[in-house]
């Protein structure tokens, strides 16, 4: 299972559409925002550095847990990858777990190039502990969307799983807050952000990097979210996996 893992994480950074996508834009976009708005506070306090810190690493996992899973995944059972999969020594719950582990691997470059960003050109100083906090809530907190993924991957044909992804990923940050604050979206679009899980992805990260600790309420949908959709995930692909 170790060299399946190796091989699914490699392939995924060869892909050019990734590193774009997952590792340049959340950095890019990190520094743009940052050195624009980086001198403002929000309500709770947090400056414009520290607020897109949270903001565009949480963009980067959620890039890389959608991207690296739906239309990768999708490609397979359409090509009849999953076919042969299924006759090797991997068992089924395998061959997901590998999904997974390779998936959040994915993760990590896009949050730690964007924290390294925030230290470096930033001047975003936080005690270590809190720095570690905030990496294992980026990291961990993936775990809804990458279940997302598996789920789209596992239900759709990969021309159309691709653009679904795409769509989910940038409407969920679009209006989970992960580019423009809850404090100032209409009421409208805040009432929608209040039932995703990216803005409690977000919501997480930015209690932490405030010093408030794990938001309860944020950490408890979360949590939620990534039951569902690991549920929603699994018999998604038992579905396809009995079609292979």
């Amino acid at each position: 299972m170790t060299d399946y893992v190796r091989l699914e994480a490699l392939r995924m950074l060869r892909n050019k559409r990734y590193v774009i996508f997952v590792v340049v834009f959340p950095v890019v976009f990190y520094l743009i925002f940052s050195s624009v708005y980086g001198d403002q506070a929000d309500a709770g306090g947090l400056s414009g550095r520290a607020y897109f810190l949270v903001s565009m690493s949480a963009y980067g996992g959620l890039a890389a847990s959608l991207m690296s899973t739906a239309v990768p995944w999708a490609q397979e059972r359409g090509s009849g990858w999953l076919r042969q999969l299924q006759i090797t020594p991997l068992a089924g719950w395998k061959i997901i777990t590998t999904k997974l582990i390779a998936s959040m691997l994915l993760v990590l470059p896009a949050i730690l190039l964007v924290s390294a960003a925030a230290m470096l050109f930033q001047g975003v100083s936080m005690p270590p502990g809190r720095w570690l906090g905030l990496l294992a809530a980026m990291w961990l907190g993936v775990a809804p969307f990458t279940a997302l993924g598996l789920a789209i991957g596992s239900l759709l044909p990969p021309d159309t799983a691709q653009p679904v992804s795409m769509m989910g990923m940038f409407a969920l940050a679009l209006f989970g807050g992960l580019w423009i604050p809850l404090e100032v979206m209409p009421e409208g679009m805040r009432g929608v952000a209040r039932l995703l899980p990216s803005a409690d992805y977000v919501g997480v990260g930015h209690g932490i990097v405030a010093g408030d600790g794990l938001p309860p309420g944020d950490l408890l949908a979360l949590a939620g979210w990534a039951v569902v959709l690991g549920v929603i995930a699994v018999l998604a692909y038992r579905r396809a996996v009995a079609r292979a």
